[in-house]
């Protein structure tokens, strides 16, 4: 019964490996039943390419996401008698120009971009996910703020990114909710209560909206110890009724796999996870008659029955 929401691969992204339809095979031979394609949206500035795209221009780059729709639904067509596939994209907001070329691509494509994957990887223009030294970089870029305060000034130019995104486009799942700590784990937002405010204000209005939360397990393989999100904001005792949980917060499952290796990696690693956080119900998307809050094609719905009574769960490692 597995679902994933939110992947990769070689072909359409320069950091993962094997081709797409490797990966929709792979996510058929571990039996998903729902698997979500959604490549990076197209970057508009040489300065926000990454080195293995450095040979890349940046028509190469809005054309290979082109292929990578073409692709995409014609892989929906040719396996659906085997697996459920939806057909995203993962957002990028580097600069305001990137949501702008957004807009222009929604349009463009229109029902082909079936949901979105809500997520941030930048902060003042920076990567943040990349690795240590370039998020020290984008730490370091907050000059107008105290050492000991750039912490938070990243933070909160984080989640004020995500509202910005979330408002203005509406993404279905919310993605790696709190990546900006990827090299801090141990972070604890109670510490910074202005951020904690700003991470309930976006909670609430994924909430409203009808987001549902991403429990990615790709943290696990960043050494974490548990998926994004980490526990303090799924429930924390410091602020009990404003946690997704108490405001009506829905979750969905993702590898955030990057090439067929990695297809539900480390899902054996979910039930623990879940079970400490509080997390009875899991939900997904698919296709709907319904326009959903953006316009867009695709509903959430709840997996029937409790997570931890489903064959998926019952001991068996992927």
């Amino acid at each position: 019964m597995p679902h994933s929401h939110h992947s990769h691969s070689g072909q359409f992204c320069k950091h993962a490996v094997g081709t797409l339809e490797e990966v929709v095979q792979e996510a058929i031979n571990k039996r998903f039943e729902l698997f979500g394609l959604t490549e990076h949206v197209p970057r508009y500035r040489k300065v926000d390419l990454y080195p293995e795209e450095s040979e890349l221009s940046l028509d190469a780059l809005s054309e290979q996401f082109d292929k990578f729709l073409d692709e995409a639904h014609r892989l929906k067509s040719i396996y659906a008698h085997k697996i459920s596939l939806l057909v995203g994209l993962e957002t990028e907001y580097i600069t305001d120009v990137d949501l702008t070329n957004l807009e222009r691509i929604l349009e463009r494509w229109g029902g082909h971009i079936e949901y979105l994957v809500g997520s941030i990887h930048h902060v003042n223009g920076i990567p943040i996910d990349f690795d240590l030294p370039t998020y020290q970089q984008a730490l370091a870029s907050f000059t107008d703020a105290e050492e000991e305060d750039r912490q938070e000034s990243l933070l909160s130019a984080y989640f004020d990114a995500q509202y910005e995104l979330m408002q203005r486009f509406k993404p279905e799942i919310i993605g790696h909710f709190d990546l900006c700590r990827l090299y801090t784990p141990s972070l604890r937002f109670a510490e910074y209560p202005a951020v904690y405010e700003k991470i309930k204000r976006n909670i609430r209005y994924a909430v409203e909206y009808g987001a549902l939360f991403e429990v990615n397990t790709a943290a696990f393989r960043k050494k974490w110890d548990t998926a994004y999100p980490a526990g303090d904001v799924v429930e924390s005792t410091d602020f009990p009724h404003e946690i997704i949980h108490s405001l009506g917060g829905r979750f969905a499952l993702s590898d955030d796999s990057h090439g067929p290796p990695a297809v539900g990696l480390n899902y054996h690693r979910l039930p623990e996870y879940l079970k400490a956080m509080g997390i009875a119900e899991l939900w997904y998307l698919q296709k709907s008659a319904t326009p959903n809050a953006a316009g867009r094609s695709t509903g959430a719905v709840k997996l029937e029955g409790q997570w931890s009574d489903h064959d998926f769960w019952r001991g068996r490692s992927l």
